[in-house]
């Protein structure tokens, strides 16, 4: 079966315009025209498009991206070489989800420090006085990982917004 552009962006979920830069960019190759000289895509080309699509959101450049279809397309003798590349985005893509894994706990953190003093109705209940003045306790974020082990939900410990309604409703 053959797709227009527009029917093969539908279905992958960007617009036509990617498609064209992909195609001017040289990722492309495998993609015919028609008697027009309008893209003429096949069922396979599908396959080719999702791969450039997951390479683009692991962060994958465009010259690195079609060096990978470069591969594809000189066949057989390049999967070493493929799967080496592959290989080599996958590390990426985990040290990628540790950073990101860093980040959300911090996030969480941060919530549970705002839930707690929402609760409290004051921020102070996470102070300490220091020669400096009242400070945040330096112990504060080990008081958090205690309570985040015996936690068996991240929700219950950092969400506020259910509980936070319901007072809202029962204050009114």
């Amino acid at each position: 079966m053959r797709y227009s552009i527009g029917e093969i962006a539908n279905k992958l979920g960007v617009p036509p315009s990617t498609l064209r830069y992909y195609d001017k960019k040289g990722l492309l190759p495998f993609v015919d025209r028609d008697q027009a000289g309008r893209r003429s895509f096949k069922d396979n080309d599908l396959n080719f498009l999702q791969v450039i699509e997951c390479m683009k959101k692991c962060g994958m450049s465009i010259s690195e991206i079609r060096h990978f279809i470069d591969l594809c397309m000189a066949g057989d003798i390049t999967f070493d070489a493929r799967y080496k590349l592959l290989s080599q985005e996958e590390k990426a893509v985990k040290d990628q989800i540790k950073i990101l894994q860093k980040q959300l706990d911090f996030l969480h953190y941060k919530m549970w420090y705002f839930k707690t003093s929402l609760e409290a109705g004051t921020e102070a209940i996470h102070f300490t006085q220091t020669d400096e003045g009242m400070r945040v306790d330096p112990d504060i974020h080990e008081q958090y990982k205690k309570e985040l082990q015996n936690c068996h939900d991240i929700g219950e410990l950092v969400n506020i917004e259910k509980e936070y309604q319901q007072e809202k409703k029962q204050s009114n």
